[in-house]
């Protein structure tokens, strides 16, 4: 009696094993694979000439190869050896404890969502169900370039994978997310030519289910425009920030990528002395010469280029402006198609974000001097201007880099998105948050904020 009642349980047992099994392999079988989109910086640049030397990240700069890109008058054209590696998971520096990029976010898919991670070119006979893709791209070209890119990489799996009608999953930060947009909006289409208005077919809309935008600058930031003005000195810690340790405004402006995360048109505020309002188009290149902002202009500029570069740096940089400005207004436009593809928008809203610039004479050249910075301006400026005035003028709530209002882009967005999530963490470190990776995760599974009994921070 005791053998039967064992066996009976043995059965029991193994058949609610066979159950539970079947469930996750069907609940797998119903997800999309995810492709994580990294931000700008976000992924290795290598050099394969040189035994595959690891160019970017480095804490110092390459002696055989170098990130700035060479500048001709064809800027789409330019470039150089270097080739992308893998999206950054982590960087480990001398003594320093390693420091999570992107691992985390694929640890926490894997660990607490059920996903695997897949490799594009050899992908398993599992590859099509709640797999990870890591899109590692060059960060420095057109985002057009990358968007286009992407749409044939996912158009190219899924013709390995023999699944015609799969779709995929995103997860973009930063950056990561306008190339998305853009892939969604227009397919493998370049921008339209100048003068004609870009009207989104939503051609790529096909490949996407869900796509997560994590801390993108929907219209763009005004750190981006400090960056061309003097250079970034970020450490090592924000390496997927727009703009990183070693990396001058020389740099900046050979890098196609950088002009597209300049504010979008009719964002950018600008304040002189007494916090008057100045109005100014950041897309006429005119206006970078009045107010000393052209890398051009700069005496060092002849030593960092050679002879045919700075004959070309002209026309560079007034297509690159001209680019940029389009490449907004395609992704502001609008058009009669029907999107079913899901936007949902993770964010932060809790530090203070650099927001509009103020710009005062310098008493000796007469010249324009550019701040940024509450406690420079109060410096530069021998009025009585109060700190929290100053403070109400330049920085707005956002992630320290991105702007929450940039980030929502009520304005540009030509979709409503399905959710609007706010935790409180600076724009680099918002892949590793635990609570955003959960978010994320409940997100693909379909878990709604209302069905967890929360609302967005507005009430909504």
């Amino acid at each position: 009696m005791m053998r039967f009642i064992y066996r009976r349980s043995l059965r029991v047992v193994l058949l609610l094993l066979f159950v539970q099994a079947a469930g996750s392999a069907a609940l797998a079988a119903e997800r999309n694979p995810v492709v994580i989109i990294p931000g700008v910086t976000g992924s290795e640049l290598v050099n394969p000439k040189a035994k595959k030397e690891l160019v970017w990240p480095s804490i110092s700069r390459s002696k055989t190869d170098d990130i700035r890109l060479p500048i001709t008058e064809h800027p789409l054209e330019s470039r150089d050896g270097l080739v992308a590696g893998d999206v950054i998971r982590s960087l480990k520096i001398g003594v320093f404890p390693r420091i999570d990029i992107y691992q985390g976010l694929i640890d926490a898919l894997t660990d607490r969502g059920g996903y695997h991670e897949e490799n594009w070119e050899a992908p398993t006979g599992a590859g099509g169900e709640a797999a990870i893709y890591v899109f590692p791209y060059d960060w420095r070209l057109d985002n057009v370039h990358n968007a286009r890119l992407l749409v044939r990489k996912l158009e190219a799996l899924k013709a390995v994978l023999k699944k015609p009608e799969l779709k995929f999953d995103v997860i973009a930060h930063s950056m990561g997310g306008l190339i998305t947009r853009y892939a969604a909006m227009y397919g493998d289409a370049d921008l339209p030519a100048a003068g004609r208005k870009p009207t989104p077919t939503w051609a790529g809309e096909k490949l996407f289910g869900k796509i997560v935008l994590l801390g993108t600058p929907n219209e763009g930031s005004p750190i981006t425009l400090a960056g061309f003005v003097r250079g970034e000195s970020f450490g090592p810690v924000d390496v997927n920030l727009p703009f990183v340790r070693n990396v001058s405004r020389f740099d900046i402006f050979a890098i196609p990528a950088a002009y597209e995360l300049l504010p979008a048109p009719g964002t950018f505020r600008l304040f002189d002395a007494d916090l008057n309002e100045i109005e100014v188009d950041l897309y006429d290149p005119r206006v970078w010469k009045e107010y000393g902002w052209d890398p051009i202009e700069d005496p060092k500029f002849r030593s960092e280029f050679s002879p045919a570069e700075r004959k070309a740096a002209p026309v560079f940089f007034a297509k690159m402006l001209a680019r940029a400005k389009l490449f907004h207004e395609a992704l502001a436009a609008r058009s009669n198609a029907k999107v079913t593809a899901e936007f949902d928008l993770v964010g932060s809203e809790c530090r203070a974000t650099v927001d509009a610039a103020v710009v005062s004479r310098n008493g000796k050249s007469g010249g324009w001097t550019t701040l940024f910075n509450v406690d420079e301006i109060r410096k530069a400026n021998g009025k009585a201007l109060g700190a929290d005035e100053l403070r109400a003028a330049i920085y707005t709530p956002g992630d320290g880099v991105v702007t929450a209002i940039s980030f929502q882009a009520k304005g540009e967005l030509s979709t409503e998105p399905a959710s609007t999530k706010f935790v409180c963490e600076s724009h680099s470190r918002l892949p590793g948050n635990a609570e955003i990776q959960d978010h994320i995760i409940d997100v693909l599974r379909g878990v709604t904020l209302e069905k967890r009994g929360e609302t967005d921070g507005k009430g909504r």
